[in-house]
């Protein structure tokens, strides 16, 4: 079968490995039909991480169909439509009984710590695997990922309809996460410094967008949420946009962090404490999929307006090549198994 393994920096290859079989009772083997390309992804292609080892199959926004199923597997069946859900924790810990396998102190990523889904086949438990309706595409069950990210911040920020959401950012998950806060009812302003991805967010709903380049964020904050905003969201993920958000955080609001950025923030604590804010970091997702799943099916969310370009397996070089040339407009690129 084949396997797309990133050999080297900015090189991937396309090679003919074995197919993965079952080994344990509770094992699916998967025929994977269409992986997101992460930005996390992008990422490893261009710079070393010390948590990523070489030669990697990345990969894990992905869907496909079960080929095969282990003895003791009880969740799905052979011919189930199926996503990947790519958190894997010890299990073990108290953390990990307390259901947080997150943040688990253990925790891999598919397709980052370990092997992912650029392959034809992939073998995993079937704790990690979720069915979805025929009436959702593979290509659009594939960012069912992103879209639990999202579910997951929003709900660690408990937001409501009556909130007003400052969403910095508008790549893939700053417009997961417009998408389902406005399928909640929330107002949201959308700010960046891209164009056509605040284009994009006006057409997935946003109430306001504001390109940061062109005009005052602060004065579009106020003239939107006197005051201040409920709830604040960083989806850029790194410090200056991070330290950045207390400004526009109404009193009691709630900010999301969920950078991995080592670069210290400089925050008073008073600024903190007068307004009594929340700063609430948030990673990946903590058993979101069903619900991500529901929305889908129902067409809460739009997962089709989040693709700008799909590649065959086969052209998976070029494809990150031309996603990382054209980043300021590109928001999800797919990767195809036929």
């Amino acid at each position: 079968m084949r396997a797309a393994i990133l050999t080297e920096l900015n090189k991937i290859e396309i090679a003919d490995v074995p197919v993965p079989e079952i080994v344990n009772d509770t094992d699916v083997q998967v025929q994977v039909k269409a992986v997101g390309i992460c930005g996390t992804d992008l990422h490893m292609f261009r710079e070393h991480r010390g948590d990523v080892q070489l030669p990697r199959i990345m990969g894990h926004e992905l869907s496909g169909v079960v080929t095969k199923v282990g003895a003791g597997v009880t969740r799905v069946k052979v011919g189930d439509r199926v996503v990947l859900d790519p958190v894997f924790a010890c299990g073990t810990c108290p953390t990990c009984k307390k259901g947080y396998r997150n943040v688990c102190s253990s925790v891999r990523c598919y397709g980052v710590q370990m092997d992912g889904g650029y392959q034809d086949y992939i073998v995993v438990g079937e704790e990690h695997l979720y069915t979805f309706d025929a009436s959702v595409s593979y290509e659009e069950a594939a960012l069912a990922e992103p879209f639990s990210i999202a579910s997951n911040i929003l709900e660690r920020v408990s937001l409501t309809a009556a909130d007003n959401l400052l969403l910095i950012g508008s790549g893939t998950i700053g417009l997961s996460v417009l998408q389902v806060a406005k399928s909640f009812g929330a107002r949201v302003m959308v700010t960046d410094v891209a164009e056509k991805k605040l284009e994009i967010a006006l057409g997935m709903g946003a109430d306001r967008v504001v390109n940061s380049k062109e005009e005052s964020l602060a004065e579009a904050a106020e003239a939107f949420a006197p005051g201040g905003f409920d709830v604040v969201i960083d989806a850029v993920g790194i410090t200056p946009l991070f330290q950045d958000s207390i400004n526009y955080a109404a009193p009691r609001a709630r900010i999301a962090c969920i950078g991995f950025d080592a670069r210290p923030a400089q925050i008073s604590p008073i600024v903190v404490t007068k307004k009594e804010l929340s700063i609430i970091g948030s990673r990946m997702n903590c058993g979101r999929f069903p619900v991500v799943m529901e929305w889908l099916a129902e067409g809460k969310i739009a997962a089709e307006k989040m693709i700008s370009r799909k590649y065959s397996v086969n052209d998976i070089q070029r494809a990150f090549e031309e996603t990382i040339a054209d980043s300021a407009s590109s928001v999800k690129t797919l990767i195809l198994f036929d």
